[in-house]
């Protein structure tokens, strides 16, 4: 039978051609149209600068992946709703197709799509592929929402038996005419200082950079994941967040690929380390989860009682923690990674939040909105999620008493140093005894390292137990409140 439908396939954060549902409906109904739009800041959360980098060479390899299939990608900005009914009224097209995201904004927005676009055109739908488990399929045995992590992911481990993912489609049918397209190069996503040559060394965004990374995760590095995973000066982790933000990898796809590589290696059951893995995709699915269901918790403590909470919030103080000045070795060799890359090692991004929060006093939010800016895989339900855990004012969260002492996590987490020592390499001839508290080392041992603290590195800006029981009066204040 003849293909007649002409498709808009509307991409957004599904930067890929495999495993993608909305281009396979799309091809199989007739001509394919793909598009791009950024939205207005009314539609979804400004980007931060690190995600506008990443956006703009994602995109940059989905148009490439694009041609090589006789396809273009139509770019063009928000609004969201006008952009769309715009390329749909110039394309004749009698379909409409994308993968659903779960921000509070972007419900909305595809409510508003689906009531006006099913009046007028023959196929208009939403398909899932974010998540595993789309977050409105789960509640407790209430009929509430779930607001701690492990009966929430048992729940979802009983359910899961994800569909296999879907290959790219072939012989893709291009439109006879083509809508005009806005310039890639002029919504200016990439920043204009030399912070982004760090990026570049570092990543290669894309779906073929998405798959490469998946790839080298499949080998030594997964069989030592349990053990390695919280240690910032091994190559432990997977390094997928950005790939899984901006979907150029499927979580379906992940869990697929660690299915096929457990029954190589004759490995079966959840009780496998390496299937530890697959429950750090669960607190993504969590994080998406609970900010569907509880939205505010971008800006609001979802434990009320922490509105009462008595920060301190010295300007000062956070500026020294974000340029990696604190005078704390670990906490600024994780900020420092953070500024040149984009990204931070999981056990260190807890490390240094905990840090701002309770050694500082500093509103978690002004973390978050740090995190927001400079992260590539600055994802708005995980940073939430990992901000609020951190302050206990969240779901799940860590006990308030829980701070984390950074001289003692940086001992025992990088042992040898080799972390702070690449990072912080003002103080990497000083020996391991004295590097994460340099200001306890011997004068002739500093001199010897070439270190003169308040000249080559900051003293501390804060005492350490001063601090920690100055955040434990602030939360007796706060309970009593």
């Amino acid at each position: 039978m003849k293909k007649t439908g002409k498709t808009v396939v509307w991409f957004r954060r599904d930067l890929r051609l495999s495993d993608h549902a909305p281009l396979v409906a799309a091809a199989q109904r007739g001509q394919v149209i793909p598009v791009y739009i950024l939205p207005s800041e009314a539609d979804e959360e400004s980007l931060g600068a690190a995600s506008k980098w990443w956006l703009h060479h994602s995109l940059k390899q989905l148009e490439r992946a694009l041609e090589a299939k006789g396809l273009r990608l139509i770019y063009r900005s928000g609004p969201l709703l006008q952009a769309l009914d715009e390329i749909c009224q110039e394309t004749d097209a009698d379909g409409l197709v994308w993968h659903r995201l779960y921000e509070k904004r972007s419900v909305e927005i595809e409510d508003l799509i689906l009531q006006r676009f099913r009046e007028r055109l023959d196929f208009v739908e939403g398909f899932p592929g974010s998540l595993l488990v789309e977050p409105w399929s789960l509640m407790n045995q209430s009929g509430s929402p779930f607001k701690v992590f492990t009966p929430f992911w048992k729940r979802c481990i009983q359910r899961l038996s994800p569909a296999r993912p879907l290959p790219s489609p072939r012989g893709i049918e291009s439109p006879t005419n083509w809508p005009r397209s806005e310039g890639l190069d002029d919504w200016r996503l990439l920043p204009s200082i030399p912070w982004a040559d760090g990026l570049s060394l570092e990543w290669q965004p894309g779906e073929q950079g998405a798959l490469a990374q998946l790839d080298a995760l499949l080998g030594e590095r997964l069989l030592a994941y349990y053990d390695e995973r919280n240690r910032p000066d091994h190559e432990g982790t997977s390094r997928l967040s950005p790939y899984l933000h901006f979907g150029e990898l499927s979580p379906r796809q992940i869990w697929a690929a660690l299915d096929s590589f457990a029954i190589r290696n004759g490995i079966g059951g959840l009780t496998w380390k390496g299937w530890q893995f697959v429950s750090e995709l669960g607190w993504r699915e969590f994080a998406a989860y609970l900010l569907y269901h509880f939205p505010s918790t971008v800006s609001e403590p979802l434990r009320a009682e922490f509105k009462h909470y008595p920060w301190d919030s010295k300007k000062t103080h956070l500026k020294a923690w974000q340029q990696g000045q604190t005078g704390y070795p670990m906490v600024d060799a994780g900020m420092r990674e953070l500024w040149h890359m984009g990204w931070m090692h999981n056990r260190v991004r807890m490390i240094v939040a905990s840090f701002l929060i309770k050694h500082l006093l500093v509103p978690w939010q002004d973390g978050a909105a740090w995190f927001w800016d400079t992260l590539v895989d600055a994802d708005l339900a995980s940073n939430t999620l990992g901000w609020q855990w951190t302050a206990g004012c969240g779901a799940d969260a860590a006990p308030y008493f829980r701070i984390f002492n950074p001289i003692t996590q940086g001992e025992k987490f990088d042992p040898n140093g080799d972390y702070v020592r690449r990072w912080v390499p003002e103080l990497a001839s000083l020996p391991d005894k004295y590097l994460n508290r340099p200001w306890e080392a011997p004068v002739d041992v500093l001199r010897a390292g070439k270190v003169t603290l308040g000249l080559d590195y900051p003293h501390p800006v804060v005492d350490h137990p001063f601090a920690r029981q100055r955040a434990l009066d602030g939360y007796a204040k706060m309970r009593n409140a």
